[in-house]
């Protein structure tokens, strides 16, 4: 394996890991890390990508961000409130107003990319026996 193919693995395979913890873990996200892994994968592991992409949970997030830099307004609901939550716990365990209000910011500049980005036409989705 080339030097250049062991960075992307790397990189995909820290992706992957860190997509795999915030599957279950409400204040990592899943999503980025997952595209991220599958644009690393493919430029090291044809078969770690082609894995990502059949998986039933992961593969049709991918897909709808590849087709149409699309995201699922589920996904949107569900990173905002994570947002909200992780704000309001900066809240009550007393964070400096300095680091709440980048925080707010981060979280504002966040929101808005993910709910400017189009939802996940359904024709296409049913295209693809999913």
């Amino acid at each position: 394996m080339t030097t250049i193919r062991i960075f992307w693995w790397a990189i995909g395979a820290l992706a992957l890991a860190l997509g795999l913890i915030g599957a279950v873990l409400p204040l990592l996200p899943t999503t980025p890390f997952l595209i991220l892994a599958a644009f690393a994968f493919s430029k090291s592991s044809p078969r770690v990508e082609r894995w990502l992409i059949e998986h039933p949970r992961f593969g049709p997030t991918i897909m709808n961000w590849r087709r149409e830099r699309a995201i699922a307004r589920k996904a949107k609901w569900l990173a905002t409130i994570v947002m909200l939550v992780t704000l309001a716990g900066g809240l009550v365990f007393g964070l400096s107003s300095t680091v709440l209000t980048i925080q707010a910011l981060v979280f504002a500049g966040v929101c808005t990319f993910l709910w400017t980005r189009p939802e996940p036409r359904a024709d296409l989705f049913e295209e693809n026996g999913a």
